[in-house]
């Protein structure tokens, strides 16, 4: 019987076959999700899902890690408009 630690659902449950011939089931960590624009949902370019130390690297132009290249170029072009009126 596993620890009652492991029996939580941020454990997923995987079913295994072991060479005696029985069915078994192993808790095994969740993969992390791949990071996403907040905007448009597209993966982000550069961010790794199983790296955490990431988010400190490319702070070369705002909002990195949060929204997309692509959307961040609307989101100055629609302030240089706002502003330019």
């Amino acid at each position: 019987m596993p620890r009652p630690t492991h029996r939580s659902r941020h454990r997923r449950r995987v079913k295994k076959r072991t060479p005696g011939g029985r069915n078994v089931v192993h808790y095994e960590r969740r993969k992390p999700d791949v990071p996403k624009c907040a905007i448009c949902g597209k993966p982000l370019h550069g961010k790794s899902a199983f790296v955490s130390h990431d988010s400190r690297k490319g702070k070369e132009r705002k909002y990195y890690g949060y929204i997309c290249a692509s959307c961040y170029r609307k989101l100055i072009i629609k302030k240089l408009v706002e502003r330019s009126m």
